[in-house]
Order: C-alpha cells, then sequence, then structure tokens
C-alpha cells in the first residue's frame, strides 16, 4: 500500500512540473496577453533611455599674465542641479584634478574663478557628474 501511495505521488509531481514545463516552452502564445521581455514596449523604453551628460567651457581670455584671475564657464545638459564640476589641468600625459571646483545652478550654468601659474601653453577641461568638457587653451605669460 504504501509503494502504491508514493508512485502515485511521483506521478502527480511529474505531471505538474512537465504542465509548467509546457508553459515555458510555450510562451506567450499559450497564454493571451502575456508580456516579454521584448515587447515592442520594452524597445521603446530602451531607445529613450536618458542621454548621457555633457559639459561645454569657454575661458574669458586666451592669454593671462601669471597668478591673475580670468573666468572659466559653461553649461552643464543632462544633469542634476548642484552638480560638482572640477577644473583638471594637463600635466605631461596626465589630467591632473586642481582645487578649483563649483557646483552648477538650476540651469545648469556654471562659473568658475581660475589663476592659474604653470607658464606657458595650459590645456584645461571641466569634469563632473558623468562628464567632460572639450579641451580649452590658456596661455600664461609673464
Amino acid at each position: 500500500m504504501n509503494r502504491l501511495k508514493l508512485k502515485y505521488a511521483s506521478v502527480k509531481y511529474v505531471s505538474v512540473a512537465g504542465i509548467a514545463a509546457f508553459a515555458v516552452l510555450a510562451g506567450p502564445a499559450a497564454g493571451a496577453g502575456a508580456v516579454t521581455p521584448h515587447t515592442a514596449q520594452a524597445r521603446e523604453a530602451a531607445a529613450t533611455a536618458a542621454p548621457r551628460p555633457t559639459l561645454t567651457a569657454k575661458s574669458t581670455v586666451a592669454s593671462v599674465r601669471a597668478w591673475h584671475d580670468f573666468h572659466i564657464y559653461g553649461v552643464g545638459r543632462h544633469m542634476r542641479a548642484g552638480t560638482r564640476v572640477t577644473l583638471q589641468q594637463k600635466q605631461g600625459k596626465r589630467w591632473v584634478s586642481l582645487p578649483a571646483s563649483v557646483y552648477t545652478a538650476r540651469s545648469g550654468a556654471y562659473n568658475m574663478r581660475v589663476k592659474l601659474g604653470w607658464m606657458g601653453r595650459n590645456s584645461l577641461r571641466i569634469v563632473g557628474g558623468g562628464a567632460m568638457s572639450p579641451v580649452i587653451y590658456v596661455t600664461v605669460r609673464r
């Protein structure tokens, strides 16, 4: 009697597993209105993902005397207001962050006061919020 009960229980288990396997293999054709990740809505949502953040940068001068003030300004797009942006200078082959940073305004705009002492042509850029501005050049003279 015990054997018969076990055998019946195992057959019942297999049949439920078989039905579940069939439902998975059949996919949305078996169940009307089933949603898969490959529907048009999912593809449309992936296509309209948030755009990448961008930064612009401009200098108020092309040439400046050593340790005199000038400004670097620009706009951050597709990033939160109040994002911290930092000035970087190319030193040799490396980009080095300088101790000059500001936060973007509600509109995304920023304006940074800068003093440089490294003589010659300086390559500068702004980074922050996952974005990087194009390189700007400022020449520092005596």
